[in-house]
């Protein structure tokens, strides 16, 4: 329950208005498949209150606003394996729902050079509406269909899916995808970066061009202590450009990702 009023202390008005679209979608409700793929940064809208960060359009388009693609692949990717997609709706400028909600990352004032105006000097109040209106109900809906899946006996992989930008100030990023994993139950991951591999051979980055670390927020928060077994995918924004790569994307994992659930032994 939400019991912020305007006689409270540093109040802040919520994030989100009662007539916007819900924090997240959820795409095949209900589906079986032993995956579960998220999409941590799926969506690049701005809470209507919030005067889009006070950033012109071309900022809201680029990388540091969301990960281009990976709505329309996590959508086809969910529909060929009969699997649910959980992806988030609003902007990771807006509150990173791959951060933990305290990290001075989590509501950055400047990502990737630009300054990002309605982040600067954010009252205490203020980032915790945004946590409290769009980060909280995203990961509860995550926590609900990992329950939901356990009830039923269905197990769970945890895929989350991220696209990285070509090139980041001046480092250039030769990978065509990444696989990320650190602690937890990572064998799952090392199968998925091996069966990757057989396809695209060196293009398969282990642990590039990021790697999980104290940043990550989704993966250990619900895989880690459950013992889940995970995975973290970045695929090169230039090669989600449009539906046919995005159809040649889901050829390449629908196979890997079978393949590496395959390569874990089995319960005896």
């Amino acid at each position: 329950m939400d019991n912020r009023t305007p006689d409270t202390p540093d109040f802040a008005p919520p994030t989100l208005a009662a007539d916007e679209p819900p924090q997240f979608a959820v795409h095949n409700a209900g589906a079986g498949a032993p995956w579960l793929l998220v999409g941590d940064h799926a969506g690049n809208a701005v809470p209507r209150g919030l005067h889009d960060l006070g950033l012109p359009p071309r900022e809201l388009a680029r990388h540091i606003s969301w990960d281009i693609g990976v709505a329309a692949l996590g959508v086809r990717l969910a529909d060929r394996l009969g699997a649910v997609f959980i992806h988030q709706r609003y902007s990771r400028l807006v509150i990173d729902c791959n951060r933990a909600p305290a990290s001075a990352e989590a509501i950055p004032e400047i990502s990737d050079g630009t300054r990002v105006p309605g982040n600067t000097a954010l009252s205490t109040a203020a980032a915790a509406a945004r946590v409290a209106d769009i980060h909280a109900p995203y990961h509860a809906a995550i926590s609900a269909e990992i329950a939901r899946r356990t009830a039923v006996g269905l197990p769970t992989v945890l895929i989350a899916l991220h696209s990285f930008t070509p090139q980041l100030g001046v480092e250039a990023r030769p990978w065509q995808i990444g696989v990320l994993h650190g602690g937890g139950n990572a064998g799952y991951a090392r199968a998925l970066l091996a069966a990757l591999r057989a396809q695209l051979g060196e293009a398969v980055g282990d642990n590039q061009p990021y790697q999980m670390d104290d940043t990550d927020y989704t993966v250990p928060h619900h895989a880690f202590a459950a013992g889940l077994p995970y995975a973290e995918l970045e695929i090169r924004q230039d090669l989600l450009g449009d539906a046919a790569a995005v159809e040649r994307w889901c050829d390449v994992l629908e196979v890997a990702l079978a393949a590496a659930l395959d390569a874990q032994p089995r319960p005896t």
